[in-house]
């Protein structure tokens, strides 16, 4: 080799030192938090808020408006009674919502579950009303139906390739018609006020109106909280990867037990707890635990990041596709008992009006994005919260139905222009 030849290596191995030398390190976000502690936790927060990753905020920062605003507007916003409203009645749309969640987080759209709910109600009835069943038994029933109904969608969808919006179109048509069917001329069924349809009614409170309860509620979740987080903080530490600190989980849980307990006090000066609002909320926490704990959950965020990627991965993504939308039915089939609990009866008009649209515009503004691979089923409640408070607090001010379809579409809108800005400011990070 020539001394020129020689020369330009030299160079050119000195140039990739320096420049080697001169890169920014990598450094994963979560060792930030775990040297740093809360130095760490803040300059990663805004590290994700420049990147687009919003998380909660926007519709946590919303809802404080809405609030603001229609107490500034009629002081019984906030009182206790209006409160124990909002929580009840946000219950039924929000297990739809839940459901839609998994079909959401695959980027897929189920138009049924509107349909499902109202056919699940009119079954519930029939069996319970006209056959004498044990409500308990027809509950189970009628939620196999939805399993099943959902199932089918996903088949179709899955195996025939036939596009989730047709197939669930259909089904939107198909079993509202069987709903209509199935009530006949009478046009509603009465249900007794017994069994599952009596503890989610909106006289029924947890611990039945004990002004304990609420208080025992929120005591198990923050206890719950702490156990979790220290078990998590253990195994990840044995398994030398980052963890949380204490300090943080203390803040965490903290933060929860005066969000609980406050929340627990001022439901209290009413009624206490509504049932309904107790099992959505437990309802929240274990598909939580089944999106973010187990392999499955892993395998739905998979399929909703990339199909070809999932595939590659060695995922049956027909069989994610069916179970997705089986569990959507089955939510949707509990939500037509919620529904039901509120007038103890089966109607032609049970799943039918808003109750599609606002479903999807829980999840949607409560922070799922439309496009697949992201987002939390804590965004059926916080979606939910900011629905139901427009909702009620419009009632209080004698708006018109009207002046609440505009309002909440342009809340949903604004939903989704900010998740489409997120989706791009994390592709101009380098993280989208």
């Amino acid at each position: 080799m020539s001394d020129t030849s020689k020369t330009v290596k030299k160079d050119a191995v000195a140039a990739v030192e320096d420049a080697s030398s001169a890169a920014v390190p990598v450094v994963d976000p979560r060792l930030l938090v775990r040297e740093e502690g809360f130095k760490g936790y803040l300059t990663e927060f805004k590290r994700k808020v420049r990147g687009g990753e919003l998380g909660a905020l926007p519709v946590v920062i919303g809802l404080i408006i809405i609030w603001s605003i229609f107490q500034t507007q009629s002081s019984e916003f906030l009182s206790a009674g209006n409160l124990s409203n909002i929580g009840f009645f946000l219950a039924a749309t929000g297990m739809l919502a839940i459901g839609l969640n998994f079909v959401l987080l695959l980027g897929e759209i189920d138009l049924s579950v509107g349909s499902v709910s109202g056919l699940a109600s009119a079954i519930f009835a029939i069996f319970v009303t006209n056959h004498g069943m044990n409500p308990w038994l027809a509950l189970i029933l009628t939620v196999l139906t939805g399993i099943v109904i959902g199932a089918l969608h996903g088949w179709f969808f899955a195996k025939i390739g036939v596009p989730a919006f047709i197939v669930t179109l259909a089904g939107l048509l198909g079993w509202n018609g069987l709903m209509l069917q199935l009530l006949g001329d009478s046009g509603s069924l009465s249900i007794p006020d017994e069994g599952p349809l009596h503890i989610l009614g909106q006289r029924s409170f947890f611990m039945d109106q004990d002004i304990a309860g609420a208080y025992l509620l929120a005591g198990l979740g923050t206890a719950a909280m702490l156990a979790g987080s220290l078990i998590d903080q253990r195994r990840r530490r044995a398994a030398g990867v980052p963890f949380r600190p204490t300090s943080e989980i203390a803040l965490r849980v903290g933060a929860l037990a005066v969000v609980s307990f406050v929340a627990a006090y001022v439901l209290n000066q009413a009624f206490g707890v509504p049932n309904a609002l107790v099992i959505f909320l437990a309802a929240l926490v274990i598909v939580d635990f089944v999106l973010r704990r187990t392999s499955y959950g892993r395998k739905v965020f998979a399929v909703g990041g990339g199909i070809e990627a999932a595939r590659r991965a060695g995922i049956n993504v027909a069989l994610v596709r069916i179970s997705v939308f089986a569990i959507s039915g089955a939510f949707a089939a509990i939500g037509g008992l919620f529904f039901a609990a509120q007038t103890y009866t089966a109607t032609l008009g049970a799943g039918t009006g808003d109750v599609l649209m606002l479903a999807i515009a829980a999840a949607v503004i409560g922070g799922t994005s439309l496009f697949g691979g992201r987002g939390s089923v804590w965004s059926a409640l916080l979606g939910m919260l900011v629905i139901q408070s427009i909702r009620t607090g419009l009632d209080l001010l004698n708006m018109n139905t009207a002046l609440q379809y505009m309002i909440t579409a342009g809340v949903l809108l604004a939903a989704v222009i900010i998740d489409s800005v997120s989706r791009r400011s994390q592709k101009a990070a380098g993280r989208g």
